[in-house]
């Protein structure tokens, strides 16, 4: 049986958002010895989804390690998800009968920032399909943003994705100069006009829209004024969300998602200069929470006959 005490005790890392789950297993010597990569896990946009997704991402990241599927159970796995910073999705997740030998719950945000710090305090930004900013500082977590889609997450792909389609209305009804933006968007969502258009994205989710920051990024970077205008406007928010951030006194600013690279030349210089390098992903994160949360408990004298704390403790940070 392995146990917490056991050298060869596994930890698997699991980071769950809007697009997809991904799962890291790795030996206690912070080896990964397989990932795996399933759907989404956002319990927000869906319970059972989610948990499918976190079972699915563990069992791939077991074959690629080439272990046993039996090994589930004895895995110490620490979860990461979006919308679980809502109390009544975090306490429907941490009551789910779970397939882990141990699991240690916390949001998304919390996990990629002990992951973009090395397990050590800092201050991420993500920008992604969504955005938002954290800190934690000494114990403490600050979070700005993440207010969620429509009515926040600037600065991301979605929040991208509905300026350039707002633009786009105006631009066939005669109200806004023509633009390459515009010829890319109506390639992208292959429309001809405001009705094929709304047909093709309106209503739709937050990814639908975050697939066009794409045709966003790219005029911008080519120099159409649209386009540069709603990067710069994007970009703005996040350098001040990120000020914001270092005022809480984080020796360490990381941003990430799939923004991450194109955003930084649109930054304010001083931001810009503070950005340093994750140091390993979310899920590598995810397994951070998992050993200090594991290691606090057995401080605390809880551990079972197994070297586990007898209760299964989840807790969330931030």
């Amino acid at each position: 049986m392995v146990t917490a005490r056991d050298s060869g005790c596994l930890f698997i890392g699991i980071d769950g958002g809007g697009s997809k789950c991904r799962a890291s297993i790795v030996d206690a010597r912070n080896r990964v010895l397989g990932s795996g990569v399933a759907g989404p896990a956002n319990p927000h946009h869906g319970f059972a989804q989610t948990i499918d997704s976190v079972v699915r991402s563990a069992s791939l990241a077991l074959a690629d390690a080439g272990l046993p599927s039996n090994l589930l159970g004895k895995l110490v796995a620490g979860v990461g998800l979006a919308g679980v910073n809502m109390p009544s999705l975090y306490n429907r997740v941490a009551s789910w009968s779970h397939p882990f030998g141990k699991m240690y719950l916390t949001t998304d945000q919390h996990s990629a920032c002990l992951g973009a710090h090395g397990g050590e305090d800092g201050a991420v930004i993500i920008a992604g399909t969504g955005s938002c900013g954290y800190a934690w500082v000494g114990g403490r977590a600050k979070v700005l943003g993440g207010h969620g889609f429509p009515h926040g997450d600037k600065g991301s792909g979605a929040w991208m994705g509905m300026e350039a389609v707002k633009y786009l209305f105006l631009a066939l009804d005669g109200l806004a100069p023509d633009s390459q933006l515009k010829g890319e968007l109506l390639r992208a969502l292959e429309s001809r006009d405001a009705n094929e258009v709304f047909e093709k994205i309106g209503g739709g989710p937050s990814s639908h829209y975050a697939r066009l920051a794409v045709q966003v990024v790219e005029c911008a970077e080519a120099g159409d004024p649209i386009a540069s205008e709603i990067m710069r406007d994007g970009a703005s928010y996040i350098s001040d969300l990120a000020g914001k951030l270092l005022e809480s006194g984080a020796p360490r600013l990381s941003i990430m998602g799939g923004l991450a690279l194109r955003l930084r030349p649109w930054l304010a210089p001083p931001i810009a200069e503070r950005l340093a390098d994750p140091l390993d992903p979310p899920e590598i994160g995810c397994v951070y929470f998992a050993r200090q949360s594991l290691a606090a408990e057995l401080r605390a004298g809880a551990a079972g006959a197994d070297g586990f704390p007898q209760n299964d403790s989840r807790t969330v940070l931030g």
